[in-house]
């Protein structure tokens, strides 16, 4: 018999929360404006052009059968830097737009219940050709990077945040995803929560995929301190808040 505790937390992974939802008073049915598909930014920081499909798209190629089944985590890296090319195809597979239909809706290459797309992307970048190291976020609509800010002891303080996991803070890229809920909330209310982090699975698992197609590794963590990994990125902790995070690098040869 399971520990009342445990059972609680169990609530979690159910749907049963979706019975309690009033769904004609929800923010959609009142009528309320949705929330913009992307945090807004502010247009004097330095935005970085990513490299477009189209110009990645012949070059990078794997087969699917080989991805899936060679997919592993991975905590050793290489200290071979990553390109922006690397990059950009990398954000494409996690996050990449694939149609706008309104301000609020766009088909991405990944999943989301009810297309509401809760997630944030944020780089903590150490090792890329061409950009210096810091904090950075992707602009997805824009296909562009904004650089949030520099930290000259990103290395020391991502792995603090990570409960010391020193491996992530040599990372050449550390991915950190943040939630905005209400995205998801205006629509389902309570039964948000879940189908949340089940947006994050869907986007690290394209994350392993992409790596292996670049001869790179990751590894998911779900291992952290909300309040220090939230203060890193200085996001609120509230409003918008972290939910799923993981290093990429190279693999060693051999």
């Amino acid at each position: 018999m399971a520990d009342p505790k445990i059972k609680k937390y169990r609530a979690f992974l159910k749907d049963s929360i979706r019975m309690e939802v009033d769904f004609p008073r929800t923010d959609q049915s009142l009528g309320v404006k949705p929330p913009p598909i992307e945090k807004p930014h502010d247009p004097h920081k330095k935005h970085i052009d990513l490299i477009k499909d189209e110009d990645w798209g012949k070059k990078i190629k794997l087969d699917l059968v080989f991805a899936i089944k060679n997919r592993e985590s991975h905590r050793s890296f290489s200290d071979e830097k990553l390109t922006l090319e690397e990059l950009s195809f990398l954000l494409w597979a996690t996050q990449g737009i694939k149609q706008v239909l309104n301000p609020a809706t766009a088909f991405r290459v990944v999943p989301s219940a009810g297309c509401r797309h809760a997630l944030e992307t944020y780089l903590l970048i150490n090792n890329v050709e061409g950009l210096d190291p810091g904090v950075y976020r992707y602009l997805s609509l824009e296909h562009q990077l904004l650089l949030e800010f520099t930290d000259e002891n990103l290395a020391q303080e991502v792995s603090a945040a990570t409960l010391n996991q020193s491996f992530i803070g040599r990372a050449p890229i550390v991915f950190v995803w943040t939630a905005i809920p209400y995205r998801t909330e205006w629509r389902y209310d309570l039964a948000a929560h879940k189908v949340i982090a089940l947006d994050a699975g869907h986007v690290c698992q394209n994350l392993y995929l992409a790596a292996e197609a670049i001869g790179a590794g990751t590894c998911a963590i779900a291992a952290y301190d909300q309040n220090l990994m939230d203060s890193l990125l200085k996001v609120d902790g509230d409003d918008e808040f972290t939910i799923y995070l993981a290093p990429v690098g190279k693999l060693k040869n051999g």
